[in-house]
């Protein structure tokens, strides 16, 4: 008798990701170029020998730009028809058709490089952020190039959306899928803060995608997987990133996962590492209550050219980390470490420097609980609602408005601001955005115009000037998780989410659907004006219907 048996790879590591081929969707351009529209729609991904082959014919000196409807992680698979000899081609992946034809950064990931294709096979190339793919043949090529085919490969974790939002209104059912997929895209080998740019673990970023993340997908080992990974690579008293407020974002997520999966042996596994830490902080306080954080001081990045501003949204992230510090060693039967930060937050909360008026300070202040919410959103938040806002802290620009009961205001702002990316073509929403670079500007699907402002090429600071923007950013997905929190109404009251509140806010919505995963199945509502909303929940949940 024989056994079934698997081929297994000693000291090998599996990848959690599927992989899947998607053909293009349209020709946005081309130059010097026979049959292109053969390749759209086409999964021809094998090269044949023999038989008739309806193949697309690149000339030398030409060129073709090819759009796969919506951003993707991964790359393309080229397969030539059999020819006389192998081809250079350059290749040019953009997440903007502009950035096609122009020199894309090809920091962290290749976007802009010269190839070598098999004559006669199936060639992969890329691994990085894209929509658009432009493909050159150069003028000093001997023979034309004859393709079969050519399909995007995407590299994704194949997860179901346990937590849904839809409503009366289409642009927010838009915004929710794009927020959502846009956090879903950056959820490769670790949680990724762009898939372009820069693909790494950056502690900042990781709470708002976590926030979207356990409010839309069960299957969620990816969180403390990236948690664990940036703990073990900063032995203390370093900090996470060499940002100091990041090490205060792993406490934050360290309570939020806790809070929802009630999961004491992960949260056991940190505590000897959670205890050096808030110990550390508890020390970056100054006598009249102030912050200390030393090093890099990093609030975000709109916010870097105020150190007023980066103070005050500190002061707000410190008060914030040492009363989760509390909870967590209350949880892990630390009362010793409990008190301290108990007095440590005691202390922050005396001191509340001005905002400046920067949104994103602010919201943190009120966020946190250091100061009241309708305050900050009279004065500040609902000041020019639609400037100064960041994609990054936007999203606890829209908590701050809900915990003032502005849920209206939150609603216009997530309308405007995150659906003007839409309406220049987005499909995944980006590292950051101003509405004033929409003025006579093109879209991120349309060639150049002349005459007009390049949204993705012309604009931009810091560290994402220009094409290196990255237009897929994890942090920008915060309107998923706020619209289930705060419109379907799910909120967690003890460890585990073993009981929810369910109180739904229809802001003028005719009606909204919404679902929100727990470690026991999803808790779901139907809400129709004038009508009671409807309820179904798994076993082993308590729902309080407010």
């Amino acid at each position: 008798m024989t056994s079934n048996r698997r081929l297994t790879y000693l000291d090998s590591v599996q990848d959690d990701r599927c992989r899947r081929y998607l053909p293009p969707k349209r020709v946005v351009s081309s130059q010097d170029a026979e049959g292109v529209e053969k390749l759209i729609g086409s999964y021809e991904r094998q090269a044949f020998f023999n038989g008739v082959s309806k193949n697309c014919i690149l000339m030398p000196g030409g060129w073709i730009i090819l759009d796969f409807g919506i951003e993707l992680n991964g790359g393309i698979r080229l397969t030539t028809a059999p020819c006389d000899s192998q081809a250079q081609v350059r290749i040019r992946f953009g997440e903007s058709v502009s950035e096609t034809c122009g020199q894309p950064n090809n920091d962290h990931s290749i976007h802009d490089g010269i190839y070598l294709i098999a004559r006669m096979g199936m060639t992969d190339i890329g691994n990085t952020g894209f929509r658009f793919v432009r493909i050159d043949l150069p003028e000093n090529s001997e023979k034309p190039l004859p393709l079969i085919g050519m399909q995007a490969v995407a590299i994704y974790r194949d997860l179901e959306y346990a937590g849904n939002f839809k409503c009366s209104d289409k642009r927010l059912n838009q915004i929710w899928q794009t927020a959502a997929y846009t956090v879903h895209l950056n959820m490769q080998d670790y949680i990724y803060d762009g898939i372009k740019r820069d693909r790494l673990v950056w502690m900042g970023d990781l709470h708002p995608e976590i926030k979207v993340i356990l409010a839309v997908f069960d299957d969620n080992k990816i969180v403390p997987d990236s948690l664990d990974f940036l703990r073990d690579r900063t032995a203390l008293p370093l900090v996470m990133n060499n940002i100091s407020s990041y090490s205060c974002w792993w406490v934050i997520v360290q309570h939020d996962w806790y809070w929802h999966h009630g999961d004491l042996t992960y949260l056991r596994q940190q505590k000897d590492y959670l205890l050096a830490l808030l110990k550390q902080f508890s020390e970056y306080i100054g006598a009249d209550g102030a912050e200390q954080l030393p090093g890099r001081r990093f609030l975000d990045w709109p916010s870097q050219a105020s150190p007023e501003a980066t103070h005050a949204g500190l002061q707000g992230l410190m008060f914030w980390t040492m009363n989760c510090g509390e909870k967590l060693c209350r949880y892990l039967n630390e009362p010793a470490t409990a008190e301290l930060c108990r007095i440590a937050a005691s202390r922050l909360g005396r001191h509340c420097p001005d905002a400046a008026g920067y949104k994103q300070a602010a919201a943190m202040q009120a966020v946190s609980g250091l100061v009241d919410a309708a305050q900050i959103n009279r004065d500040v938040l609902a000041v020019n609602p639609l400037e100064g806002l960041s994609t990054f802290l936007g999203y606890y620009t829209l908590q701050a408005r809900a915990m003032a009961g502005d849920h209206a205001g939150a609603l216009d702002v997530i309308r405007r601001y995150w659906g003007a990316m839409l309406d220049f073509g987005a499909t995944t929403f980006w590292e950051d955005f101003d509405l004033r670079w929409t003025e006579n500007a093109f879209r991120i699907d349309e060639l150049p115009v002349p005459g007009k402002k390049d949204i993705h090429a012309d604009f931009g600071n810091y560290c994402y000037k220009g094409l290196r923007h990255s237009l897929c950013h994890g942090w920008a997905g915060g309107p998923a998780a706020w619209m289930i929190e705060h419109l379907a109404g799910m909120k967690i009251l003890e460890p585990g989410a073993k009981t929810v509140e369910v109180k739904p806010n229809l802001a003028g919505l005719d009606w909204l659907e919404g679902s929100f995963p727990t470690p026991c199945g999803p808790v779901k509502i139907t809400a129709e004006k004038g009508k009671k909303p409807e309820i179904t929940k798994p076993e082993g949940i308590t729902v309080l219907l407010k």
